[in-house]
């Protein structure tokens, strides 16, 4: 019988193995939990998905701004396993949109990367300074 015992020792969901992501995989789920990356799945009236999302132009490597799709087959293998869930979807003639996104209890473990100069105080939220 399989483990329904999550790691909070609460039943629910399948526990999920914890063995290192690679590949596709980890590329798809490091974009989608970049809160500076909105990621976006249009669904065709036909039934096509495409999931995609908007890279910055980069001055630095002289590349200017384009759309960047992401393999559909690895988004809806990380979909139907709960790694991402879709957002409130945006329905226009002939196709609907939704923001893919983490999960809460995935998002409280990815944490985005802060950056300060020297001297600068971390800044706690709900603190005052």
């Amino acid at each position: 019988m399989p483990d329904t015992t999550r790691s909070s020792g609460l039943p629910g969901r399948p526990r999920r193995r914890t063995g290192p992501v690679t590949g596709p995989v980890a590329d798809v789920l490091h974009v989608v939990s970049d809160p500076r990356t909105p990621v976006f799945v249009t669904a065709y009236t036909g039934g096509r998905l495409r999931y995609g999302y908007w890279r910055q132009a980069d001055p630095a490597a002289g590349t200017g701004g384009c759309y960047v799709a992401l393999p559909t087959d690895v988004c809806e293998e990380l979909r139907a396993a709960g790694r991402i869930v879709l957002g409130t979807p945006v329905t226009d003639p002939g196709k609907t949109t939704y923001r893919v996104g983490v999960p809460l209890e995935t998002a409280r473990t990815v944490r985005p990367a802060t950056t300060r100069t020297a001297g600068q105080a971390a800044r706690v939220p709900g603190r005052a300074a």
